[in-house]
């Protein structure tokens, strides 16, 4: 079972995406290559998360591209709509992902025996909050371990 993390009452979502990515690549031992992350969530909120990673920190390189791109196999983040597993069958990604939809994933179980670490973000919107409610519910029912981190508007 993997472990499932709940960010929830997050503020704004994308900044805090953004946040929490460079947060896993940081955390990558010393001496590794970089932690591998798939973040999944609808087109629109993935082409506004792109720009954001982008323009984050004039710091940090958040090195990112979305999962059809040529790139995405030599790249540790990585975009995608929807789970494809003939897509991700030739990316080595497998340590961390993110959902920031609303729907439960209907692959759960594949995703959790391939990423140790799955990461819902939930929002401060009503209806997001009421989709995370049933999604922990549904992890809960499968056995996943749970954690929640309640983030209070950050």
């Amino acid at each position: 079972m993997a472990r499932v993390d709940f960010h929830s009452q997050v503020g704004d979502k994308l900044a805090y995406c953004c946040r929490l990515v460079r947060k896993i690549l940081a955390s990558s031992p010393e001496g590794d290559s970089l932690r591998r992350v798939v973040i999944l969530g609808d087109d629109a909120l993935l082409n506004k998360l792109d720009q954001m990673l982008w323009n984050f920190s004039a710091e940090d390189f958040l090195p990112h591209c979305f999962a059809y791109s040529e790139q995405a196999p030599i790249t540790p983040i990585v975009l995608a709509s929807q789970w494809d597993d003939e897509l991700f069958a030739t990316l080595p990604h497998a340590d961390v992902l993110i959902h920031l939809g609303q729907e439960f994933m209907p692959n759960v179980e594949n995703l959790a025996e391939r990423f140790p670490r799955l990461i819902e973000v939930v929002s401060l919107e009503e209806k997001d909050l009421l989709a995370g409610r049933e999604r922990y519910k549904q992890y809960r029912t499968m056995g996943h371990e749970l954690h929640n981190h309640d983030q209070k508007g950050a």
